[in-house]
């Protein structure tokens, strides 16, 4: 998934830069045209006029003179320092905001309960700059602040709830602009976007609300206002398909600098406790997000780690584990914690098949590709938790070839227990040279090289992890093993995007992905159909997507994930939703059963996580 930033990007794509870096006038971000202005009839320029009833200010650009205004939330840290200031006279229209936000570009000079009078240059601000899609933020820039008075009551803060946040996401981006939905006109009764971005700027609350994304190390969390909404057993809310959005989620952050008030640690599940208040902002992490001036207590105990019922006899348990960029250089506790899981949550899987395994000197860039000592400090801490002493397989990349971390290496390996399955070895696998099929004398299918790679040099594994293809035998069957991590999310616009629907620009490198590993199994059960095939690891994609029906394509697949009932397919937390990423595909054989699947969820619900996946694990009777 895209990794977060702290730093405040200012790129806009029809942009008048002022001569201080105070602010930027925009005439219209990419794809949207600016309303016409009209003159207040009173003359005075009041705060629902600068936002208008659209995404886009009908002022943008021009000087606003006394806006005025009470102050209701004041961000002193990080680089877009500022305040929030809201009209005590609204006006009838439900589609414009009564509150903005001020870029001081330093610390403000002004207090909560503030009566201000502002002067600025109005502009439009897109967090992560056009390139990412993201819908743009009214501001006031280059401010010349008058404080009137002090210790007014604030306007009092709208609920968000399951009645005011309406069901049906967002409205149709505007073909003629590209998909954009920055121009049309807000409906918030109707779409959930138009009502958040009808509040921008403003006070808003929450009451007592379940958190479905834990807390992460940015001092965030996302609970959802709407506790019905595709909740799942454990308390997250399921992300089942795109056109089933959940309307609920809310990422929550605290404007009290954590030195001052330790932000809160909450896992999925427990309950973010009381009214938390304060503006509502829009950012390049996560969107619509509560900037929490008084913030609610967590309460409830946290989900128990799940552990997977053992193996049965006769049964072959194969896992997928991403262990997020592991390295030799990691500290032990991480490997023990990882060793862990793979014993007493997993209950030691006869394979395991590893993803996001950093070479011996992680991202440090010196043409080291070898990960040798990674795997072996993990395989020991697996032995000395009480599991199997594993043995590896794996073939080291070309340096800088398969993406992740720069200096990382990252690559797919087998852990195997050699007193259940046997591997078997083949030479000639390396890391440019494909594996083949081929037949043997007795009309099997067999790999070329085993491990081998599925086709390194094809442009669909560009600047990504290349499959590792492995050939086991457990109790005399031969079993066929491809260990996958395909191209991430990254460049992807966000659901709350300012093009809806937005585009998923990364899905077309892992639908060339998906193509050749369908194309790869096909080729083994055109040799014997009933060959068993389990194509698994880290997807990067959902068991609905074009990217799952590909590898799925001519029934040479199953995501077996699909065999649980929808509450439970999730795999990955990502902004308050709960998803599926990662995969067991399962070949005819395999699927006419038995089988059985489980996603254990031992990380991505946490706040305290060993990986940010949960591994996964099927059993079946070869």
């Amino acid at each position: 998934m895209p990794s977060k930033k702290s730093s405040r990007l200012a790129a806009l794509t029809v942009a008048a830069v002022c001569s201080t870096a105070t602010g930027v006038v925009v005439t219209s971000p990419a794809g949207a045209a600016a309303p016409s202005a009209a003159a207040p009839a009173d003359g005075q320029v009041r705060i629902h006029d600068v936002q208008g009833g659209t995404r886009i200010s009908p002022l943008a650009g021009q000087q606003v003179t006394d806006v005025p205004g009470i102050v209701t939330g004041v961000r002193t840290y990080g680089s877009s320092k500022g305040f929030w200031f809201q009209d005590r006279q609204p006006d009838r229209d439900p589609a414009t905001s009564e509150g903005v936000f001020v870029y001081t570009g330093s610390a403000p000079k002004v207090a909560v309960g503030d009566d201000a009078r502002v002067s600025g240059t109005v502009s439009e601000y897109v967090p992560g700059g056009t390139a990412s899609g993201n819908q743009s933020v009214t501001e006031i820039g280059k401010p010349t602040v008058t404080v009137v008075s002090s210790g007014n009551p604030l306007p009092k803060a709208v609920t968000l709830d399951a009645r005011s946040v309406p069901d049906a996401y967002a409205p149709a981006g505007d073909p003629a602009a590209g998909g954009s939905i920055s121009a049309l006109p807000l409906r918030p009764s109707r779409y959930a976007l138009d009502a958040y971005e009808s509040l921008e700027g403003m006070n808003v609350r929450i009451g007592s609300s379940r958190v479905v994304t834990g807390t992460d190390p940015y001092a965030e969390l996302w609970v959802t206002v709407k506790p019905h909404e595709h909740a799942d057993h454990r308390g997250g809310t399921v992300y089942g398909s795109y056109g089933s959005q959940n309307t609920g989620r809310l990422q929550v952050q605290s404007l009290i600098p954590t030195a001052e008030q330790p932000f809160p640690t909450a896992d999925v599940g427990q309950v973010l406790s009381g009214s938390t208040e304060g503006p509502l902002d829009y950012n390049e992490f996560g969107g619509y997000t509560l900037l929490a001036r008084t913030l609610g207590t967590v309460t409830g105990a946290s989900p128990a780690r799940e552990v997977t019922r053992p193996g049965r006899a006769g049964e072959l348990a194969v896992a997928t584990y991403n262990v997020e960029n592991l390295a030799a250089t990691d500290p032990q506790e991480k490997f023990d914690r990882l060793a862990d899981g793979v014993v007493n949550h997993l209950s030691s899987p006869d394979v395991v098949a590893l993803e996001e395994i950093q070479d011996n000197n992680g991202t440090k860039d010196d043409g080291t590709v070898a990960a040798d000592q990674t795997v072996r400090r993990f395989v020991d801490a697996v032995a000395a938790a009480g599991g199997p002493h594993y043995e590896w397989r794996s073939i080291d990349p070309v340096d800088k070839a398969d993406g992740g971390a720069p200096g990382g290496n990252i690559r797919q390996g087998f852990l195997f227990d050699p007193d259940r399955v046997s591997f078997t070895d083949r030479p000639g696998g390396d890391a440019t040279t494909a594996v083949g099929v081929t037949r043997t004398a007795d009309g099997a299918p067999a790999l070329t090289a085993s491990p081998g790679r599925v086709d390194p040099g094809s442009s669909a594994w560009q600047d990504s992890r290349k499959p590792l293809a492995g050939e086991f035998v457990f109790r005399g069957r031969t079993v066929f093993v491809i260990a996958n991590h395909f191209v991430s999310k990254g460049g992807d616009q966000a659901l709350s995007s300012g093009y809806q629907p937005p585009t998923r620009s990364s899905e077309t490198e892992r639908h060339q992905q998906a193509d050749e590993v369908n194309a790869f199994v096909k080729r083994l059960l055109a040799i014997r159909k009933d060959a068993d095939v389990l194509a698994i690891g880290d997807i990067n994609d959902f068991e609905f997507s074009d990217t799952a029906h590909r590898l799925e394509a001519g029934g040479a697949l199953w995501s077996a994930i699909k065999s649980l009932p929808p509450q439970e397919r999730y795999t990955y937390d990502y902004q308050g939703n709960s998803q599926v990423l990662d995969q067991i595909l399962i070949s005819p054989a395999v699927r006419r059963g038995p089988f059985s699947y489980d996603s254990v969820h031992v990380n991505a619900e946490f706040a305290d996580q060993n990986s940010d996946h949960d591994p996964q694990v099927l059993r079946f009777r070869p």
